[in-house]
């Protein structure tokens, strides 16, 4: 299929490599930033392809809409602002970049969880403020430990390899089968939480992962632990975490993403602040950061390189069926 014919819709911004090289590779390239998705849904019969990040769900009015289209392309690593299935079934392709940026999570984990550790921002905040506070900031040490991580695809391994120049022990828990490698040793469920003094969340948004990290999961685990999610924030139970921290059970929590946030990346609150998250705030063995893991300046290109090849080898493989 010649890309001359395909005509592709982006509605956010991106790094301008994957505009360039799609209009190089002959792709019809239109962009609109700004409209609604009423207005997108009204014109979106006209396009063969759309590329997203984040800025509204892809649902099934949308998609019986959207007659044309091929492919939907999201610049990112997951596709839950997708209706996967309905999608699947009308023969729409979904191309995602997990690989893209799993490299900057693993790193960002690794960051935050030594920074957890050593109470870095915590004592950064009390010297500023002229607070000169030496064993208040006694840390703790990553070598002899047990870090437990729970989903083993792209940005689990990018951690597990982070952490090979540490004297710790890897164990990882995934739905599928047969993922564990010289990284981390794949055990049950119940076996990370009798051994992990780390937790960290590498998971997609499902119905099984959402608001997986309650009072029970947390009780499960048999020893205090640290907890950190470079996932998705809808994943822990925000009041059940702050019951943990207060309790003891959970010794401290790195949390990049929040249950609270929006999809669109919006303001995370328009009215008053709920009270566990509050608690959050006012604590100093919390670590907040506002879903940057994946967002570096390197992962930024790496994201749209990975779209732009998976895109043209979509097509390239079509023109092989015609063939």
């Amino acid at each position: 299929m010649n890309p001359q014919h395909i005509k592709i819709l982006h509605i956010d911004s991106n790094n301008p490599i994957l505009w360039e090289q799609l209009e190089q590779a002959g792709f019809i390239n239109e962009a609109d930033y700004k409209s609604s998705k009423e207005d997108v849904e009204a014109k979106i019969h006209g396009y063969h392809g759309i590329v997203i990040r984040s800025r509204f769900d892809i649902d099934q009015q949308f998609l019986d809409k959207a007659v044309s289209l091929q492919f939907i392309a999201r610049v990112g690593a997951g596709l839950e602002s997708i209706d996967c299935d309905y999608a699947e079934a009308k023969g729409v392709r979904l191309i995602a970049a997990p690989e893209g940026n799993r490299n900057a999570v693993g790193e960002q984990a690794l960051g935050m969880l030594l920074s957890l550790f050593n109470n870095l921002n915590k004592a950064d905040r009390e010297i500023r403020s002229g607070q000169w506070i030496r064993e208040g900031n006694r840390g703790y040490e990553l070598d002899g430990k047990t870090v437990g991580i729970i989903g083993y695809g792209n940005m689990g391994k990018a951690f597990a390899k982070k952490l090979r120049g540490f004297d710790v022990e890897v164990l990882c828990y995934d739905i599928k089968p047969f993922v564990g490698d010289a990284n981390a040793k794949q055990v049950t469920l119940a076996e990370l939480q009798q051994r992990a003094d780390v937790v960290s969340l590498h998971t997609p948004h499902t119905p099984e992962t959402h608001r997986m990290v309650n009072a029970d999961f947390i009780n499960a685990f048999s020893k205090p632990f640290w907890i950190i999610n470079t996932a998705r924030g809808k994943s822990v139970v925000t009041k059940d975490l702050a019951d943990a921290l207060q309790s003891g059970k959970i010794l401290g929590a790195a949390l990049d993403v929040l249950e609270y946030e929006k999809s669109s990346f919006e303001q995370l609150f328009t009215t008053d602040i709920p009270a566990e998250f509050q608690f959050l705030l006012d604590s100093d063995n919390v670590l907040l950061t506002p879903h940057i893991a994946g967002w570096t300046f390197e992962s930024h290109q790496r994201l749209a390189q990975v779209i732009v090849d998976k895109i043209i080898t979509l097509y390239a493989c079509f023109d092989d069926k015609v063939r």
